[in-house]
């Protein structure tokens, strides 16, 4: 078969696929990292917590993942593969971080990202603005987990892995990946709870023009109805 364009590559199996690369063809590298590029940096995100290292992070892991192919058996699937190898490049970089930065500095360095993509696009401006603003609440939320429940959280709930995937992944015990995950949503839900309450004290204003046109309206009729003295600081007589 002549594969001519990258349509051709999207349509073959895992094993097809693997077996061009191992021939070093460029076409089936691309379709590989195109279908696993956003799981593997939301994962070597979820380490990490920056988004430009987190690319560094993909980048690198591919580069090691294809200098390796020639091994890969097919035993798993090769996106399994690649989020071994994500995750031991990811960890690499933690912990030769922490031997030179404060880790207050790295927990004050996770602040942006684009992780959870919210549902749906276009609408008005006000829609889209409420909606990043949402955004941005959940992924400020997710970042200040503890790493260990963060990157469950992130192959469990973002990347609907299995429990099995991501204890194989992560080399933890199934049972340690659901106590995780469960402690991990009870700390989003508080901190999302703490952050909306505070949000609400200023929702639904009705201040400036809009209380000046309709405090006029109000009383323009009343005036009308006769229920109000012209004179001020009087009551109308009943």
């Amino acid at each position: 078969m002549s594969l001519r364009n990258p349509d051709d590559y999207a349509a073959l199996d895992q094993a097809d696929l693997v077996r061009l690369a191992q021939s070093g063809d460029r076409e089936a590298f691309r379709a590989i990292m195109q279908q696993g590029n956003q799981r593997l940096f939301r994962i070597a995100r979820g380490v990490v917590g920056d988004d430009v290292e987190a690319e560094d992070v993909l980048q690198e892991a591919y580069a090691r993942a294809f200098a390796a192919i020639g091994a890969f058996r097919g035993e798993a699937h090769v996106l399994t593969w690649l989020t071994r190898i994500v995750l031991n490049e990811a960890r690499d970089r933690v912990r030769r971080r922490r031997a030179t930065v404060d880790l207050d500095q790295i927990e004050q360095a996770q602040q942006t990202a684009e992780i959870i993509p919210f549902p749906g696009t276009g609408g008005s401006p006000e829609v889209d603005a409420a909606r990043m603003q949402i955004r941005g609440l959940i992924e400020r939320a997710v970042d200040d987990l503890p790493p260990s429940f963060r990157i469950v959280f992130i192959m469990r709930d973002i990347e609907e892995c299995s429990i099995e995937e991501t204890a194989a992944n992560l080399q933890i015990r199934p049972e340690t990946v659901k106590t995780r995950l469960h402690r991990a949503r009870r700390l989003l839900r508080q901190a999302l709870d703490e952050q909306l309450s505070s949000s609400m004290v200023g929702a639904f204003p009705f201040l400036g023009a809009r209380c000046a046109r309709i405090t006029g309206v109000v009383l323009e009729r009343l005036g009308r109805e006769g229920r109000l003295s012209v004179e001020t600081g009087t009551f109308p007589s009943l």
